[in-house]
């Protein structure tokens, strides 16, 4: 599954609803947490539960429910298990215990994203990623972390750049995907590209957005490149030669390749457009 563009969207918003259905984001998630006001929580709960039943969207579609700590949490978790939800996307997750009891309340082949944003998950990172159950993904929720941490404003995320690590570090471990958090300047186009293409070098599997216009930039940074593809290529090659037959190591335009690269540039060539 491709999740290179993930795009939330508030539930209570009917024309966003519509309009995700043929965006070409990866995954699309309609959002009743953060982006919803607490009155409009229910109504945004039915618009949620109703795309759902009817389909047709372009991509994956997934929920955000509040948490479970809210007096919504678990009305959200029943409703959209029982519409059928694919996708559920859980935030402010701190515990093991929260995978579990999430996964228990989700229909067999909905799998869960765990959002970490708060100081004890990212001290907990190994504990939940490996709970197991439901969990497919952990999403780096830069916000909600930065605000508790008490960190200042920074272009570049210095202050959050051990979590972005320990984040990917954790979740490939664990054998989830990891996905990076959202960059807030909508009308700042460069600055969208230097942060997905950080979160690339990082190992992300992808982005989370807060509008349309990031769709095509995060596609691109987190698809491999004609360069990255052409070197995958011949990697690949290389060691299906006949002389390559039992060699460890290989010389490929002047650089030394292991057969590790070689899962790598099979893993490049799986993500080709």
């Amino acid at each position: 599954m491709r999740t290179r563009s993930v795009l939330f969207l508030p539930a209570s918003n009917a024309r966003a609803v519509e309009k995700a259905r043929t965006l070409p984001c990866d995954v699309a998630i309609l959002d009743l947490e953060d982006a919803v006001a607490p009155e409009a929580k229910v109504e945004a709960r039915r618009a949620a539960v109703e795309a759902i039943r009817s389909g047709g969207y372009a991509s994956r579609l997934g929920v955000r429910i509040n948490g479970l700590d809210t007096e919504w949490g678990a009305d959200d978790l029943r409703a959209v298990s029982e519409a059928g939800a694919s996708l559920v996307v859980a935030p402010k997750v701190e515990s093991a215990a929260t995978i579990h009891h999430l996964s228990y309340g989700l229909h067999d082949d909905a799998a869960l994203w765990a959002v970490i944003e708060t100081p004890v998950a990212v001290l907990r990172l190994d504990a939940i990623a490996g709970a197991g159950a439901a969990l497919r993904g952990l999403m780096f929720g830069v916000n909600d972390l930065s605000k508790a941490l008490g960190c200042g404003d920074s272009l570049d995320r210095e202050p959050v750049k051990p979590w972005l690590a320990t984040t990917v570090a954790a979740a490939r471990t664990h054998g989830l995907l990891a996905i990076d958090g959202v960059f807030n300047r909508i009308d700042d186009t460069q600055g969208f590209d230097a942060e997905a293409a950080q979160g690339r070098l990082y190992g992300f599997d992808g982005k989370s957005l807060i509008h349309p216009s990031q769709i095509d930039p995060a596609n691109r940074a987190f698809s491999p490149s004609e360069a990255e593809l052409a070197l995958a290529r011949a990697i690949v090659a290389a060691f299906s030669a006949p002389e390559a037959d039992g060699r460890g190591a290989l010389q490929i335009d002047g650089r030394m390749v292991e057969r590790l690269h070689l899962d790598l540039a099979r893993a490049t060539l799986a993500k080709a457009p």
